[in-house]
């Protein structure tokens, strides 16, 4: 669905303490959106808004695109506090589905 990763850590930082930064601020995005799915959506409102004028929008979308910073912003509070003062910033990629065609013999 979607995949977060950290950018921008301090170099020393271990490999446990970056999969669990990622994990609270996953977690964090979900139980404020509403789940998985509303994450995304949200997510994708907050995209669409970066391109796109305010009054060109859904009332919809600048409502999600809102939620997705505010929630955005307290996850990574909550998933850098054991960092103190960081650059480190949170990647969110969204996972294309691809198709694939498959022919069945008989």
């Amino acid at each position: 669905m979607y995949t977060i990763t950290l950018q921008d850590a301090p170099a020393d930082l271990p490999a446990q303490a970056r999969q669990d930064a990622e994990q609270r601020f996953r977690r964090t995005l979900e139980r404020v959106l509403g789940g998985p799915e509303q994450t995304l959506e949200a997510y994708r409102a907050w995209a669409t808004a970066e391109d796109t004028a305010e009054n060109e929008m859904a009332p919809g979308d600048i409502v999600l695109a809102k939620r997705w910073l505010a929630a955005a912003w307290r996850a990574r509070g909550d998933a850098l506090q054991a960092m103190g003062e960081t650059e480190a910033w949170f990647e969110v990629r969204v996972e294309r589905l691809s198709y694939a065609t498959c022919a069945v013999q008989h």
